[in-house]
């Protein structure tokens, strides 16, 4: 028979995955002496046994019978005793915490003759009816689907009817009349009695908490937080124990530490004769848990002693739930305790000072999440507000600025010294530049993984996107939601962590962390206002030194400007893992474009790709500057032609337009001849990368020239610049041989004509499913390669990521089949499968070849786990996230214990 049920006593604090993590904690406070109630935990293995067949085995039921017996023979009462009652409580309890996410029922056992027993047992009839009233009420709103409002309301009108204001003020006869008028509800909206068998009430308690589990709330919790839809919860049936018993019982929560700031000392709050749903629910003012020493001294230095034993023991802030009853101290429940991002860095070093933990250790007590919270600047919250809409945060952060409806007023903004915010209904390529002007961006279309938030993130700007309230008339120059209207100029504010977008000037706090990120901590200390804000500055620093010591992973960004690649570098960027040569062909340039795809001749083709050459040598000799000494990948263009010129439905307009007035518009037509000649039906799959090098080998000879002139330039001028060339979307070595053949060309032609040795690795992006299961063969023609993964992503899933993400990806993850989106983070069945399958591939052909990842993955926590896991040498990622990616690498490192394929 499987073992569905364990005592307290059987478990230990390791088996959450079996006991969920009240359980397992339940269970370690019990072996270590600690006055834990008894009881016993139905395991996880249980929960997905009955989503699975929907109805409880015969196990299940057959050894709750048998803990039940154990549980009364610990406690010396019968469950459904009617003179010597034995209540439980029965509580969720998921591996991964969870709270208000899931259902709990208190006092089960009671009945219309049990609660007279009660009443004679505990000498306190009031206590007893204030009980069963409290059980039919979570019953009948947990086990029975009724609306709490009915009970919630009941209860109201009759403390409005006795002129009370709180509960404890009814009287037993009160509450008597209360029970009535619940059984009443509890019959009229299910249609039969409140139960009075406790057995009965018991399992359809447990059934309800494993429902819970699959409740839209709490699916949408573990949505948030990345939790696995398959792990169910256990359940607990814990002996009841009452703080509703009057003078000398309370009930309380408390922390070992501040969790909002870390600092240690008595933190907590504690509610005299009450139950442990009336300190969550907030009907009644709590007292600080100091002044439960001036109640009860005993108790209160006796929670003081487990506070810090568990404190020792778990090596981290613990949160504790209890009871005192009659002044005899039980504890309901610890765990690990959720806390703010400050307080977790501050924690984590006060730690490692009060030698409890390791620095290693300090590294596996924050998340890179958390440091990015740190990072982003934001709005006052004391400041006054006027909400316009909401959208989907997509880049945190908080922005001002005048609004802006394309990128040439953006950039006339930024020019003038004004903030603006770029709005749009969706972004594309083209709005680069006024993204880049911007200090915000406002879409109305779109998700976290469209252009705009990609984009957005990757800069670190704030962005809000898919705010569907928000209609964008960029024709009239209109914003509107409802009644107000917004025009050019007119000033908002929005919020990337929140996604709210407020009317008006909202003041911002600027980050003291993000100052120590770009300038160093003596510029942080100095910006500090206070100790508290400089002890967490020094805990930052502390950890994230410690990180970069033990990585392994070395952490490359994502640039494509100058200035980019100045901020990377300030943030600890080891390198550039990706350089996206298309953005230098936008803006003004794109005519020289067009002027090759328009060429007749070869020569006229030569002469426009030539003009261009000084302007690509122009840009690198500023990014190998700014990189100087530090690896730079260049990827050579990528993009299909077609998205360097006009729309084709507008070239259509303007043509038909121009003829309908007479006009010369014959360079239009000749546009709108090219752009129906390259139309793609797929263009991600078409004529881009090295295809097209291959098809119009002067595309990709023009940057490699102007890479190769700018590398002589830079070191002519005594430089240190270390170019990487690499060839996007391989899937065959042949391709790699051509475009390498021509490349070593080039790379000698200029080294002749400047007289220095021009040897520059070339190496290639592994985008393709192809190219990652032939990678041995295209490992001899490789000086390394680069893990594209969103593209990798795209064609493993046959997704077209600006397509299908607002389309149908919320059904998908509502049905589970996946949690996340794999362009949040790798899949690594699927996409990460490949990776390795690449990594092993290639370093079985040369073991030292470097390995790297550029793709959005490289700045994502989990992923760079993986990427640890598998073996690359770095991950490439917006300068923004490199101090997270910093962080998190240290502690994929020690996580693994050093070993990359641990």
């Amino acid at each position: 028979m499987p073992k569905y049920v364990y005592m307290f006593s059987e478990g230990d604090k390791e088996q959450k995955d079996l006991l969920g993590g009240k359980g397992a904690n339940l269970a370690e406070m019990t072996n270590l002496g600690l006055p834990v109630p008894p009881g016993f935990t139905i395991t996880t293995d249980a929960c997905r046994s009955y989503m699975d067949t929907r109805s409880m085995p015969e196990e299940i039921e057959v050894q709750v019978t048998t803990a039940l017996r154990e549980v009364e023979a610990a406690i010396g009462r019968g469950f459904g005793d009617n003179d010597n009652p034995l209540l439980v409580s029965v509580r969720s309890g998921a591996k991964f915490s969870m709270p208000g996410m899931m259902e709990t029922v208190l006092n089960i056992g009671l009945n219309d003759q049990s609660v007279e027993g009660l009443a004679k047992l505990s000498g306190n009839e009031r206590f007893a009816w204030d009980s069963y009233r409290r059980l039919i009420q979570m019953f009948g709103k947990t086990v029975l689907d009724i609306d709490g409002d009915l009970f919630a309301n009941a209860l109201d009108d009759l403390k409005e009817a006795r002129g009370v204001a709180t509960d404890p003020e009814l009287s037993a006869e009160d509450l008597k009349e209360l029970v009535a008028t619940f059984k009443q509800i509890t019959k009229e909206q299910s249609g039969a009695d409140f139960p009075q068998d406790p057995r009965e009430q018991l399992d359809k308690s447990v059934e309800a908490v494993f429902n819970s589990w699959n409740t839209e709330r709490a699916v949408l919790y573990r949505r948030r937080e990345r939790i696995p839809h398959d792990l169910g919860t256990a359940v607990n049936v814990c002996t009841m124990v009452f703080g509703n018993l009057g003078e000398g019982s309370g009930t309380g929560v408390c922390f070992t530490r501040d969790p909002a700031t870390g600092h240690s000392g008595v933190y907590g709050d504690y509610l005299e004769d009450a139950q442990g749903e009336d300190v969550v629910a907030g009907i009644r003012n709590t007292l600080p848990l100091a002044e439960l020493e001036k109640l009860d001294k005993k108790s209160y230095d006796e929670l003081r002693a487990a506070m810090r034993r568990l404190e020792t023991h778990y090596r981290d802030l613990c949160d504790i739930e209890f009871t005192v009853e009659k002044g005899k101290l039980w504890l309901l429940q610890t765990r690990v305790g959720k806390r703010t991002a400050a307080a977790a860095f501050r924690v984590a070093t006060q730690l490692v000072d009060e030698k409890l933990i390791t620095v290693d250790e300090s590294i596996e007590r924050v998340t890179g999440a958390q440091l990015s919270q740190l990072m982003f600047p934001q709005f006052d919250e004391d400041a006054d507000k006027t909400l316009l809409a909401k959208g989907m945060a997509a880049s945190p952060g908080a922005a001002v600025g005048e609004i802006a409806f394309d990128s040439v007023q953006a950039q006339e903004a930024q020019a003038a010294g004004r903030d603006a915010i770029l709005v749009r209904r969706e972004t594309n390529p083209d709005d680069l530049p006024g993204m880049i002007a911007a200090i915000g961006v406002l879409t109305s279309r779109g998700g976290k993984t469209s252009h705009a938030a990609v984009v957005a993130r990757g800069m670190g700007t704030t962005c809000v996107v898919g705010a569907e309230a928000v209609t964008i008339d960029a024709a009239k120059q209109e914003l509107r939601v409802g009644d107000t209207v917004l025009t050019r100029g007119d000033i908002i504010a929005i919020d990337g962590t929140s996604g709210e977008i407020f009317v008006g000037d909202v003041p911002v706090v600027p980050s003291p962390v993000m100052t120590y990120i770009a300038d160093g901590l003596d510029a942080a200390l100095e910006q500090a206002h206070d100790e508290e804000t400089k002890e967490l500055v020094h805990a930052v620093d502390r950890i994230l030194t410690h990180a970069d010591k033990v990585r392994r992973l070395r952490v490359r960004a994502n640039s494509d400007t100058p200035e980019d690649s100045i901020a990377a570098r300030k943030r600890g960027a080891e390198g550039i893992g990706l350089c996206r040569t298309e953005h230098m062909f936008l803006g003004d340039r794109r005519t020289y474009v067009e002027r090759v795809i328009l060429a007749e001749t070869a020569e006229e083709q030569d002469a426009a790709l030539e003009a261009l050459v000084p302007l690509q040598r122009g840009d690198f000799i500023e990014i190998f500057e700014a990189m100087d000494g530090l690896p730079t990948t260049v990827r050579l263009i990528d993009p299909p032609l077609h998205e360097f010129l006009p729309d084709l439905t507008d070239l259509s307009v303007k043509v038909a337009l121009g003829k309908e007035r007479g006009e010369d518009v014959s360079r239009e037509e000749k546009l709108l001849e090219a752009v129906l000649r390259m139309h793609e039906a797929n263009p991600m799959l078409g004529l881009r990368g090295v295809r097209l090098g291959v098809k119009i080998p002067g595309m990709f000879g023009l940057q490699i020239r102007a890479i190769a002139e700018a590398y002589v330039e830079r070191k002519k001028a005594g430089g240190d610049p270390k170019p990487e060339i690499m060839v996007p979307l391989v899937g065959s070595v042949r391709e790699l041989q051509i475009v390498r053949e021509r490349a070593e060309k080039i790379l000698a032609e200029v080294a002749e004509e400047a007289g220095i040795e021009v040897d520059l690795p070339i190496g290639a992006m592994i985008e393709l499913p192809r190219a990652a299961v032939t990678i041995e063969s295209i490992t001899d023609e490789s000086d390394f390669f680069s893990f594209g993964t969103n593209d990798l992503t795209q064609t493993v899933w046959g997704f077209s990521r600006d397509d299908v993400e607002s389309a149908f990806f919320d059904e998908y993850q509502e049905a589970s089949i996946f949690g996340v989106s794999p362009f949040e983070s790798i899949d690594e069945r699927g996409v990460g499968t490949l990776v390795k399958m690449g990594v092993d591939g290639a370093r079985a052909v040369k073991p030292n070849i470097h390995l790297g990842v550029c793709g959005e993955h490289g700045g994502d926590p989990d992923s760079i786990h993986f990427f640890h896991r598998v073996g690359l040498d770095y991950v490439s990622c917006s300068p923004f996230r490199v101090p997270v990616a910093r962080l998190e690498a240290g502690r994929a490192a020690v996580e693994s214990g050093g070993d990359a394929t641990a």
